[in-house]
């Protein structure tokens, strides 16, 4: 098989009714560009219609790789390993659930023509649940205060990377995976187009609150030290304010304005600062459990299927 010029890469999760559209139009878009293409199809440990249909499809199309994962892995280890086995000289990452547009693709290519490493796409009118918009926005405020970077939360992982670019995202292989941010970490010549979101075509999302919420924290907490800074400075303003407080105390005392000691202040003091306590120890644990995983080095997936790719054929 010839080097593929563009690698399509997406990461399916409960998608047997999304594939066949999904190939259909991403087909009939890349035949704009070329016709020496390849689809990678990552099935992330959902259900068996789901690696079903991405058999299928990969029965009577041989450009479309299918990589059924040993487990859910999450969908951004999922991204990585669509990375790992792609060939293109030109990668596009997209969503599965078309609302990322095969139909921009052209768009993203012809942006990158320009000389750019990376280009990025846009969300204009993005179409997801309000509940789904406010917790982006809110995270990426937090994450921007944080990292001291600038995160366009109407950005995800729909762009085109030329393979320099993901050589280099491919050489990350920390355990916690966040592929925007990896994409903005290795930097090169990087642009943005803006692109139509359009409605999740079947379906709902599979991320539940809670799932955003554990993905939010570990990119934090992956991305940005300051949390710990934070809580070094909050121990700081408190161990100062106690000081200050202390002073106070023993000037009221020695002026004999102190008549009857406070119980009900001591017990507040007690809970107050062994929360704070409590807290700062929480966010260091946070850190060293991470640490410990990272320490581990597990291989960030598992691959038990493969179709129309040999492990040979990986870069």
């Amino acid at each position: 098989m010839h080097k593929p010029h563009i690698s399509i890469i997406s990461p399916v999760f409960d998608g047997e009714k999304l594939v066949p559209l999904l190939v259909e139009r991403l087909e009939r878009s890349l035949h704009t560009i070329t016709h020496n293409y390849e689809i990678i199809l990552v099935e992330d440990g959902s259900t068996p219609e789901s690696w079903e249909a991405i058999q299928a499809i990969c029965s009577t199309h041989k450009n479309v790789i299918g990589i059924e994962l040993s487990r859910n892995f999450g969908q951004h280890h999922a991204i990585s390993a669509g990375l790992d086995y792609s060939k293109g000289d030109w990668v596009v990452v997209m969503d599965c659930d078309l609302q990322d547009l095969p139909e921009e693709i052209p768009n993203l290519y012809k942006k990158a023509q320009e000389g750019y490493d990376i280009v990025l796409g846009r969300r204009m009118n993005r179409k997801d649940t309000f509940f789904k918009k406010l917790l982006s926005k809110v995270f990426f405020n937090i994450l921007n205060y944080l990292s001291g970077l600038e995160y366009d939360n109407a950005v995800a992982n729909f762009g085109i990377y030329n393979r320099k670019s993901i050589d280099a995202i491919n050489q990350m292989r920390e355990p916690i995976r966040a592929f925007p941010f990896m994409v903005q970490w290795v930097g090169f010549r990087q642009t943005k187009i803006n692109v139509q979101h359009n409605e999740r075509a079947v379906g709902t999302s599979s991320y539940h609150f809670f799932k955003l919420v554990n993905l939010a924290l570990n990119t934090m907490l992956s991305y940005s030290d300051k949390p710990l800074l934070l809580t070094v400075q909050f121990g700081a303003s408190i161990a100062l304010s106690s000081f200050l407080y202390a002073i106070l105390l023993l000037y009221r005392y020695f002026a004999g304005k102190i008549l009857v000691p406070g119980y009900a202040s001591l017990i507040v003091s007690i809970w107050f600062f062994s929360g704070c306590l409590m807290m700062t120890l929480g966010v260091v644990g946070m850190y060293v459990g991470k640490t410990f995983a990272a320490t581990k080095q597990r291989p960030i997936y598992i691959v038990r299927t493969l179709i129309n790719r040999t492990k040979a054929d990986t870069r």
